[in-house]
């Protein structure tokens, strides 16, 4: 599995011969401005909530794709009215796509669409496949409900928000990665614009002295699972 990072909550996720591409928010970012979505390989576009800087790409690289955009069921009917082809899902409801099972777990936070239409609930997912398996949390307060991940699946990487201000800060995903029993974490959701700056060598130092691995990745760079 190789995961690559586009900058604030974009990644690109690589495996089982599939494309899968997360909350694409790139040409709207100027610290992704090197980063040419026209280039860019979907199969499935995963899509945590409705807000802007996670929608900004979708509806471009679907159209130019014919990649499958899996949500919950508002942001997939909002999308299914546009002529593309979504996935519905729900809080709790899993699938088995050709890549691996996707369940659609609980985040605390706020969605609608940059023309104010309703997004649902946010959410983030549970990625498990035959080679690894990842939670993408989406953008979220630390939250109880966590802790129920690890009950059901036993994770290689937690993809976290490390910003502060609208999400977690680097305290609270240090204990997120405790509830979801994962020491290694690559943040994200950091940097985009002044709220959410980070200072990267006291969070790194912050996770090791906890015991966990962050990684936090240049734009466009990647790791392998």
């Amino acid at each position: 599995m190789k995961i690559t990072f586009y900058g604030h909550a974009s990644l690109g996720i690589e495996v089982g011969g599939k494309n899968i591409l997360v909350d694409p928010f790139i040409t709207g970012n100027p610290k992704a401005a090197h980063i040419n979505i026209e280039t860019l390989k979907a199969d499935y576009i995963l899509v945590t909530h409705a807000h802007g800087d996670h929608v900004g790409d979708v509806e471009a690289i679907a159209k130019r794709t014919g990649a499958t955009i899996v949500s919950n069921a508002e942001i997939a009917g909002y999308y299914g009215t546009k002529g593309l082809t979504a996935h519905p899902m729900n809080h709790g409801g899993s699938w088995k796509f050709d890549f691996g099972k996707v369940k659609y777990v609980n985040a605390i936070h706020s969605s609608s669409f940059p023309d104010g239409a309703y997004g649902g609930n946010p959410g983030g997912f549970v990625v498990e496949t035959a080679h690894k398996n990842i939670y993408i949390a989406g953008d979220t307060a630390l939250t109880m409900d966590m802790q129920l991940i690890p009950m059901r699946t036993k994770l290689d990487l937690a993809i976290l928000p490390v910003g502060d201000n609208f999400t977690m800060d680097i305290e609270d995903a240090i204990i997120a990665s405790n509830f979801v029993a994962c020491n290694k974490v690559l943040g994200y959701h950091y940097d985009t614009f002044g709220y959410i700056e980070i200072d990267h060598k006291e969070a790194v130092e912050k996770f090791a002295n906890a015991g966990k691995e962050l990684t936090l990745l240049e734009i466009g760079a990647s790791i392998e699972l």
